[in-house]
């Protein structure tokens, strides 16, 4: 057996190490976070479409497979591929290969702008001042073999927490790194920058996320983080994907059917709460987005819990 074989068995044995152990810490469908920062989620059915809010996260998926949609932009990730996301963004996704018999298997870990730029500085790269373009905020690539060992390990930290306590800040450092070196690097260096247009729009993403229920006004954002109208709009869509009435629209969405479900409110209250004063609008954009109307879903969403606690 030559090096190169034994790399790729190395993978495949890793790639396995993962299933075996996401499967074990999450038995059931559903998400967890049994380390700071770490999520592990776990599916046995694929195509039901599922809405959120992605983190700053590194995405990977030990079994299965993924797409998620960025303002109508597709993007598919495997157990060969990984998401790398460097703002909050509201996403629409579903699974495309589950099954009770060998279930969706994946993991995100929530990425640090600090400690992104406390990696960059020990490398010798100061973060960057300015950058003059914007960089889109989600992107699939290759997963390299350094970098699935280090997940590996990162994984194993779950069956011994005295060891997570010390190790979990270092490996999560090196998967930073080895990010840097990679071939989305420029796209995680984005994070730190401290002017320049990316960083204007993470302030901005920052602002519409935390008064998401609040009206938006796009003119006082824009002189806010020192831009023209044209150029906030521009360069908002060149990172989400969306313009940031479409992006505020999601947010409240999502919100209202959280909580719909979570706190059984009825879409009027629900409506109102995420920042929608017409309820006749309120359903229209929901019915665009997740396909029925709120009623609806509840019923559909409501049934499911039902079925699944029996």
């Amino acid at each position: 057996m030559n090096q190169k074989e034994r790399a790729t068995q190395q993978e495949q044995h890793q790639r396995k190490e993962l299933a075996e152990r996401i499967a074990r810490a999450v038995p059931a469908d559903g998400v967890t976070e049994p380390l700071p920062g770490l999520r592990l989620a776990r599916a046995s059915t694929s195509r039901q479409k599922m809405f959120g809010v992605l983190d700053p996260t590194f995405c990977v998926i030990a079994q299965g497979s993924k797409k998620i949609y960025l303002g109508g932009n597709p993007y598919t990730y495997d157990p060969y591929n990984y998401l790398l996301a460097t703002a909050e963004l509201p996403v629409v996704g579903w699974v495309l290969e589950a099954s009770e018999r060998h279930p969706y298997l994946g993991l995100q870990l929530r990425l640090d702008a600090a400690v992104v730029g406390a990696v960059m500085v020990e490398m010798g790269q100061l973060p960057p001042q300015r950058s003059p373009k914007a960089v889109k905020a989600v992107e699939v690539s290759p997963m390299d073999s350094s970098l699935l060992d280090a997940t590996a390990r990162l994984v194993r930290l779950l069956d011994s927490p005295i060891e997570a306590r010390v190790l979990l800040p270092l490996i999560t450092r090196e998967i930073v790194y080895r990010l840097l070196v990679g071939e989305q690097g420029q796209r995680l260096r984005q994070m730190t920058v401290l002017g320049g247009h990316t960083y204007q729009i993470a302030k901005a993403i920052e602002k519409i996320c935390r008064e998401f229920n609040e009206p938006l006004y796009v003119e006082e954002i824009a002189r806010e983080i020192g831009m023209s109208v044209s150029g906030f709009h521009h360069h908002f869509k060149e990172v989400t994907a969306m313009s940031p009435l479409q992006f505020q629209k999601q947010l409240r969405l999502q919100e209202a059917r959280r909580l719909m479900v979570g706190e059984a409110l009825d879409a009027a209250t629900a409506g109102y709460r995420s920042g929608y004063a017409d309820a006749s609008q309120f359903n229209r954009d929901y019915k665009r987005l997740f396909g029925v109307t709120p009623m609806r879903d509840m019923g559909r969403l409501r049934k499911a819990v039902e079925v699944s606690a029996d």
